[in-house]
């Protein structure tokens, strides 16, 4: 990601001056999608009404990728927009470019501190003040179950590793899938992390994935999570590699599998087929997780820009994302929680009321932890290197886990 920082100078010199001359506040995001745009909809309109412009710059792409790619030519050029959508570790590769907007001001005002889970806020700063705002949170470790599979498999729905494979068996044995996987490194990554985090907890897993701990992620707790992963692989079907997650999704919701491991995205499939949780489906934590959370976080970001005027939207922008009304109506519309604490959840369903519960008490209980698979934990190079082990390992019977993790404590040290 490294920008020249003197060509961004001297670029940022020529540039700036275009930017300046718009009074409307130019946002750089990849929400397109039907619940997303609505929202994105909702936030313009609330920032018109506080005064300022909006200038849409939408990039379509789930990932984000693609809109990364626009926004590092667009601040090399010297006319980066006003907010961009970054997340995670990101916004500190951004922060040490020397290009973001300091909105600690703002944040102090509203005391954004008090508002916000600190493993949170630390993701939001740099170098201890505010560079970014949070829209929401995701809860990635999920799993999603269907109660009729179940109930013609005469199976619970499992809480440990162990019950896990005891219900899967069943589910196999009465002619079902039992687990409905896409067979892509980022579905692979997202079930690892959960069973890493149900076998090992929240401190091991800050330790290998936060920390990058090599003796963590050579331990046998580590052995025992990767083997329990790829015994999961026996519980799918043929058809699971390359398979995309909303497919997957749609195994659960037609009887076809009896469980899912994915984010809370999931519900909105759910949701669009007509299904009611608790009654056509199940939201669970991910066996052995239910008194821990993994964290995926939209925010934003402000770049620093030589205009005031702009810099009052900004301002106003940041405010507006944090505001109770906004992290409200986003948050009904994309299927995750919001990111400030103590919200009213009275308009959400249980599903969401469940996870709002369980961030506010894994916050307490120093069991929320940021998810490695969607790149909140570490850097990009990073996440990717154990990515890579982790589907290599499920997906060749030959590779042990010693020398999976070993690959995998190789890859990081190389990435780094």
């Amino acid at each position: 990601m490294r920008i020249s920082k003197i060509g961004l100078s001297v670029a940022l010199a020529l540039g700036l001056s275009m930017s300046a001359q718009a009074a409307d506040v130019e946002v750089l995001h990849y929400w397109t999608s039907g619940g997303e745009a609505k929202s994105v909809a909702e936030l313009k309109k609330m920032l018109e009404e506080k005064g300022h412009g909006w200038k849409d710059f939408a990039v379509a792409g789930g990932g984000g990728e693609s809109a990364m790619t626009v926004l590092k030519s667009r601040v090399v050029s010297g006319n980066p927009p006003a907010a961009a959508q970054i997340k995670g570790p990101s916004i500190q590769e951004w922060g040490e470019e020397g290009v973001l907007a300091n909105i600690d001001s703002v944040a102090k005002a509203e005391g954004w501190d008090a508002l916000l889970p600190s493993v949170v806020s630390d993701v939001m700063k740099y170098n201890g003040e505010y560079v970014a705002v949070p829209v929401n949170v995701h809860r990635v470790n999920w799993m999603w179950a269907n109660p009729e599979v179940f109930r013609k498999a005469g199976a619970t729905v499992p809480t440990t590793w162990d019950e896990f494979f005891v219900a899967a068996d069943k589910i196999k044995a009465a002619g079902m899938t039992a687990v409905a996987h896409g067979g892509q490194p980022w579905q692979d990554a997202t079930t690892f992390e959960s069973v890493v985090l149900g076998v090992g907890g929240a401190e091991f897993y800050n330790q290998a994935f936060v920390k990058l701990d090599p003796e963590a992620i050579k331990s046998p707790t580590m052995i025992k999570a990767l083997n329990t992963f790829r015994k999961i692989k026996a519980y799918t079907d043929e058809g699971a590699p390359g398979r995309d997650w909303n497919l997957a999704t749609a195994m659960v919701i037609k009887g076809e599998a009896g469980m899912q491991f994915m984010g809370d995205w999931a519900k909105g499939e759910f949701t669009a087929a007509g299904k009611k949780p608790g009654a056509d489906y199940i939201c669970a934590a991910a066996p052995g997780t239910s008194n821990a959370y993994t964290f995926n976080i939209d925010s934003f970001v402000m770049f620093d820009l030589d205009n005031k005027e702009l810099e009052e939207g900004q301002n106003d922008l940041a405010s507006t994302i944090l505001s109770p009304e906004f992290q409200e109506v986003f948050n009904l519309n994309k299927g995750s929680v919001p990111a400030r604490l103590n919200l009213s959840m009275s308009k959400f369903d249980d599903c969401a009321k469940l996870s709002s519960v369980d961030f506010v008490s894994s916050s307490i209980d120093k069991t929320l932890v940021p998810s490695m698979a969607h790149g909140m934990s570490t850097f990009s190079a990073v996440q990717g290197a154990i990515s890579d082990a982790v589907t290599e390992f499920y997906n060749n019977d030959s590779v042990t886990a010693e020398a999976a993790a070993d690959k995998m404590v190789n890859a990081i040290a190389a990435a780094q």
